[in-house]
C-alpha cells in the first residue's frame, strides 16, 4: 500500500491503535527516516487522546532505548533497538521477561528471535515519490484485516 501523506499515515496508526490490546507487540521495520517514529507518535498520541490523557511529545528512543507511557489502563513501552548490535544485549533490556500487560512498540527489532503470537510487523519503505511511503502489514488473527486496507 502507498501512504500518500502524513494524514494517511496518521489514519493507519489509528486503525492499528483501535485493534491493540494489552500484551500486543508492534515491530516497526524500515530504514532511517522512513517514518517509524512518526507512526509511533501518531499511535501513542491517539491512545492518549482516546483515554483523555495529556498529549505528550513522543520522541525517538534511539539514545535512551526506551520511553514508557502510562495511560489510565494501558502501559506502552516504546523501544528503539538501533544501537543494539548483539542479541545478548537484548537480554539486559528484559523486553519480554516481564509478564506485565504492556503494549510494546519496537523499532529496529531485527535481532529479536522470539516467536510471538500477538505480533504485528509493519514494514515501511521509501516509495518512488519521495513524499510517499510503502507500507506493509504482516500479522495473523485480528491483524489480517490491515492487509485489506
Amino acid at each position: 500500500m502507498i501512504v500518500k501523506s502524513l494524514e494517511h499515515l496518521n489514519s493507519l496508526s489509528k486503525k492499528v491503535a483501535d485493534q491493540l490490546t494489552k500484551k500486543d507487540c508492534i515491530f516497526l521495520i524500515g530504514d532511517i527516516g522512513v517514518g517509524k517514529t512518526t507512526f509511533s507518535r501518531y499511535l501513542i498520541n491517539y491512545l492518549q487522546e482516546k483515554n483523555r490523557e495529556k498529549i505528550t511529545e513522543v520522541l525517538s528512543p534511539t539514545f535512551n532505548l526506551l520511553y514508557e507511557y502510562d495511560l489510565k489502563n494501558i502501559k506502552i513501552m516504546h523501544y528503539d533497538l538501533y544501537r543494539i548490535k548483539d542479541e545478548s544485549e537484548l537480554k539486559h533490556l528484559g523486553i519480554f521477561s516481564d509478564h506485565q500487560e504492556t503494549i510494546k512498540i519496537i523499532e529496529w527489532p531485527q535481532l529479536i528471535d522470539i516467536p510471538l503470537s500477538n505480533k504485528l510487523e509493519i514494514y515501511l519503505d521509501y516509495a518512488k515519490n519521495e513524499n510517499q511511503r510503502e507500507i506493509k502489514f504482516i500479522g495473523s488473527g485480528k491483524w489480517e484485516i490491515l492487509n485489506e486496507l
